[in-house]
């Protein structure tokens, strides 16, 4: 993934800071908020309703503490990327069982190709790295969030 792939996706006001929900739709409302509050989603309901239609088929807990809520949705205009964390953890029916404690939302526009499945893959495998988990988990602003991911997304590239 290029630097301003990452730039384009996951602007600063699409990094949140604050404590999330503790339940899973809430902590998916929450990030759907961050969205919705940088205009990046012009139908609310309709974003949450694929949202949790997704999350139906299949769980988006990837293991490792990290939640990957995601979906196709005619509410995009284009992909966006939103970032929260919780340090008591939300339940994602992880394989393995752990809460997750990093989460990322991503929205991309219901006609748009799979370049979506290529932002997950890159993203899964980056948050697969001790390090990146606990650089963000540490990070104190979203500069640092943004930091550590594009170290990590602009190396793989």
């Amino acid at each position: 993934m290029h630097e301003h792939d990452l730039d384009e996706l996951l602007p600063p006001e699409h990094v949140e800071l604050t404590e999330p929900p503790t339940e899973k739709e809430r902590a998916i409302e929450h990030l759907l908020d961050v969205l919705v509050d940088a205009g990046r989603v012009t139908d609310r309901e309709q974003a949450l309703d694929d949202l949790l239609a997704r999350e139906e088929e299949a769980t988006t807990g990837v293991g490792h503490g990290i939640g990957i809520p995601h979906a196709k949705t005619e509410a995009a205009e284009r992909p966006s990327l939103a970032f929260t964390r919780s340090s008591e953890g939300v339940d994602f029916d992880a394989m393995d069982g752990e809460p997750a404690t990093l989460l990322f939302m991503i929205l991309v526009p219901e006609d748009a190709d799979d370049d979506h499945l290529e932002v997950l893959s890159s993203l899964s495998r980056a948050l697969m790295h001790d390090d990146l988990r606990e650089r963000l988990r540490a990070a104190s602003s979203a500069e640092a969030v943004r930091d550590a991911l594009r170290n990590e997304l602009t190396e793989e590239a």
